[in-house]
């Protein structure tokens, strides 16, 4: 989803939105300055809660209810197209950054909107971040003349709650999507979606417009950081306990939302790396690779789902009968409510070029696919089109009757017409202790140690150490996009805007080491210039180790678009002018949303670390992870290139491909040694309905207690008629170890995941021999070899094209 100041145009289809409600302004004595201030509300969250865990959970989406079905029945065609409707936020702020009521009452009463999205803080609100309370004022309100006004049925509002309620003032923002990834352990999936859907129901929001599952294949892309990797099992497995986060019992327990699955689909492979490039995807490998994460939500119950913007092989995702109504709703089997992307419908027209106007545009939506609702966003063209269309008999009343009963539906599911108002108690849990440590721990187990020459690293408290770089002394950076703003917080807020509600890497160093470190910025964070460097030279000198923060701007989607992966030059430049000058062990810690370049850094550099954008609260396990406090155990989920021309490679591409990145997906180092053993495989052949049994011994050697990330993989030593993965990863557990101490870890593996889609949209397997490999490209890599056996000709699954 998009913000509106660079992604909206002027209306394509009927009158403008100003000057429908312009009466309403022009009532209104403008007095604010439009400078945004600090929203003041305080208040002592409470340090923990309880809460249902993983295993307390309902089913999704299902069946329609009678009652749902007769209070469809009775309404009027203009009041369905309403309930079809979501609209911006800032539609309803005046120019004073206040909520105006005239222009909520116009939107019920003439085009009798079901839905609101976005924070007031991102659409000239008079608050950059809402407190709970104070936007639970903003949206009970909103609901209150929901309930007298238009069709009477109480509003459902959605927020981009992807990384915690990151909209919402002390609400606890969460490393992203790429960095909880890194963790291999899918329980923090679970503890960002359940905390996120809390302190979103504490602002009086229902809907997460999470999580994102597109594969992170093109690492230009300006949306890498939002997802979980590359890898579709991994991703599908973060997928399934993020969705039972957000929703958990989401029909009975009110401190849950709906969760969206998006974008579906093929949205992470930009064929230039650009946001919203067109994608070249065969139908085959869709189904093969960018699928099974979104499979993975339906299954875990999914109340919603957003398509994707753009095309994939030239087609229109937002138009699509295929991948809206065969791939999404038949196959896989979705049964809860689509939405829109940002304005997507009249994209196709005109930014996309795929409809002659925004009624065809709408006319091709409601036949083609089965779109629930339109993420119109700035206008009302979503309305006059339907309407026209419906008058004309091009779309029939029955068409909406299937949209309004899933979005009514929706609304019953999470209780809406018995407590449409946010439950205040909820407040006192924004912010918690509880939460903060949970986006701590995330942190702590995604930090990805990706080289430690000499044991550089950790460092000891009696070292001196010099600490230089824009990001070490920045919440914001840490934060990136989607973050208090969905740019993130802009120069004019700096860190400021947090109000306590986060920490930097100089505090968490000053917590460890007792003392204030020693600290110069070096260069901007854009790295047009260095700051002050000949000091930086002289007082690196004078130090026992320097460590160096690089990274990136806040960003999110199109203005994020980068032309080459490298960092910029004052940055690298800054490392090189330290190692070189002062000659003095360099450490690099990275906070970044997409594995950027390095050039020469990689070898000047003793110890890199990555450490994602860890979220506002990320300063202190970084520091932990410095000195040794906590031993690293992230893994990357993604490759990380060497070149530009990597920029798209992948650990499953086929076997046959160079494959010689930085660091390859699955890698990362900790601070003990640990072995590998022992592998076994307790049958020789492989086939359908028999599984076998993987085990493999490891051993810490220290000298420190160890988390060890341990990573099943497949490599099929030949596939007629089709190149193998080079390695697919199909299973992975975590294990904690203490020193000298040995552990076994078994793994099941199953012919049917070893299956595949050809180009026929058959799913079936090829016998061959199969290497199962732990960890590989590693010094942990042992392996084991399996006969594949099944009939070639034996189809497990198809899909119509």
């Amino acid at each position: 989803m998009a913000a509106p100041d660079t992604q909206s145009t002027s209306p394509a289809y009927g009158a403008s939105v100003d000057s429908n409600i312009s009466p309403a302004n022009a009532t209104t004595v403008c007095t604010w300055d439009g400078k945004q201030e600090l929203d003041d509300e305080t208040w002592k969250p409470l340090a923990s809660y309880a809460y249902q865990g993983p295993a307390e959970l309902t089913t999704g989406p299902g069946p329609i209810d009678r009652d749902i079905l007769h209070m469809v029945r009775r309404l009027s065609v203009e009041e369905k197209i309403g309930q079809m409707t979501q609209i911006q936020v800032g539609l309803i702020i005046d120019c004073n950054g206040e909520l105006n009521e005239t222009a909520v009452e116009y939107w019920l009463d003439k085009w009798k909107v079901g839905s609101f999205l976005e924070s007031p803080g991102n659409h000239n609100g008079r608050y950059s971040w809402y407190s709970p309370q104070k936007f639970a004022e903003f949206t009970d309100k909103v609901q209150e003349i929901a309930l007298r006004r238009g069709s009477k049925i109480p509003v459902i509002w959605g927020l981009d709650s992807v990384r915690g309620a990151n909209y919402v003032k002390g609400a606890t923002i969460f490393p992203a999507g790429i960095a909880t990834a890194a963790t291999f352990d899918p329980q923090f999936a679970f503890d960002a979606g359940r905390i996120a859907a809390k302190d979103s129901r504490a602002a009086g929001t229902h809907w997460a417009f999470a999580p994102v599952l597109d594969l992170a294949v093109n690492k230009l892309w300006s949306r890498t950081y939002e997802n979980f990797g590359e890898g579709p099992y991994l991703s599908s497995q973060m997928a399934r306990l993020s969705i039972q986060g957000f929703q958990g019992n989401y029909k009975q327990d009110r401190s849950r939302v709906a969760a969206c699955l998006k974008h579906f689909i093929g949205y992470g492979y930009p064929f230039d790396g650009s946001d919203r490039g067109n994608r070249h995807i065969a139908p085959h490998e869709l189904l093969e690779y960018y699928v099974p994460p979104f499979k993975a939500a339906i299954d875990a119950g999914s109340a919603t789902a957003m398509e994707s913007y753009g095309v994939v092989n030239g087609e229109a995702v937002m138009l699509s009968h295929y991948y809206l109504e065969q791939l999404l709703r038949r196959q896989l089997g979705f049964e809860g409510m689509l939405v829109t992307d940002w304005g997507e419908i009249n994209s196709q027209a005109n930014m996309y070029f795929t409809a002659k106007d925004v009624k065809q545009a709408t006319r091709m939506a409601l036949q083609q696919t089965s779109v629930d609702m339109s993420m119109v966003a700035d206008d009302d063209s979503f309305g006059q089109a339907t309407t026209e269309l419906i008058k004309d008999g091009t779309i029939s009343e029955s068409r909406l009757d299937k949209s309004v009963a899933r979005i009514l539906q929706l609304k019953k599911d999470l209780g809406l017409f018995d407590h449409p108002f946010a439950d205040k108690r909820l407040a006192s849990t924004v912010g918690s202790q509880q939460d903060v440590e949970a986006a701590r721990n995330t942190a702590r187990e995604a930090i990805t140690l990706l080289k430690n020459d000499r044991q550089v690293l950790p460092l000891k408290r009696s070292e001196k150490v010099l600490f230089v770089g824009p990001t070490l002394n920045s919440t914001r950076y840490m934060g990136g996009g989607w973050n208090v703003h969905w740019q993130g917080p802009s120069d004019a807020d700096g860190d400021g805007v947090y109000q306590g509600f986060g920490d930097t890497v100089l505090q968490g160093i000053k917590s460890i080491t007792g003392a204030a470190p020693e600290y110069l910025p070096g260069v901007d964070i854009d790295g047009n210039a260095t700051i002050d460097i000949d000091r930086v030279v002289e007082a690196a000198k004078l130090a026992d180790k320097v460590v160096v923060g690089l990274g990136e701007h806040t960003y999110a989607e199109n203005l994020g678009n980068i032309g080459q992966l490298l960092l910029p030059e004052k940055q690298l430049e800054l490392v090189s002018t330290i190692a070189e000058q002062a000659k003095k062990p360099v450490v690099v810690v990275l906070v970044q949303g997409r594995p950027r370049g390095l050039g020469s850094v990689v070898q000047q550099a003793d110890a890199i670390v990555n450490a994602y954008l860890p979220g506002a609260y990320g300063g202190l396990p970084i520091a932990e992870i410095l000195y040794g406090k906590t031993n690293p155990s992230g893994r990357l989920p993604v490759t990380y290139p060497a070149t530009e021309a990597q920029a798209s490679s992948t650990i499953w591409q086929p076997s046959y491909m160079d494959y010689s990145p930085q660091w390859p997906f699955g890698f990362g180092l900790g601070y003990s040694k640990i072995t590998y053993s022992n592998v076994t495989v307790s049958h020789a052949q492989l086939r359908l309905n028999q599984p076998v049994t993987v085990k493999v011994a490891l051993t810490n050697h220290g000298p420190f207690a160890q988390k060890e990330s341990v990573q099943l993989y497949s490599r099929q030593q030949y596939r007629a008629g089709y190149a193998p993965d080079l390695y697919r990863l199909r299973k992975f557990a975590k294990v904690m170890l203490n020193v000298n101490e040995t552990k076994t870890v078994e793994f099941v593996v199953e012919a049917e995941e070893l299956a595949f889609w050809d180009r026929r949209l058959r799913k079936r397997v090829e016998p061959a021999p199969v290497t199962l490999t732990i960890n590989p490209y590693t010094a942990k890599d042992v392996s084991a070899v399996v006969q594949l056996e099944a009939d070639p000709h034996y189809v497990l699954d198809e899909a119509d094209y």
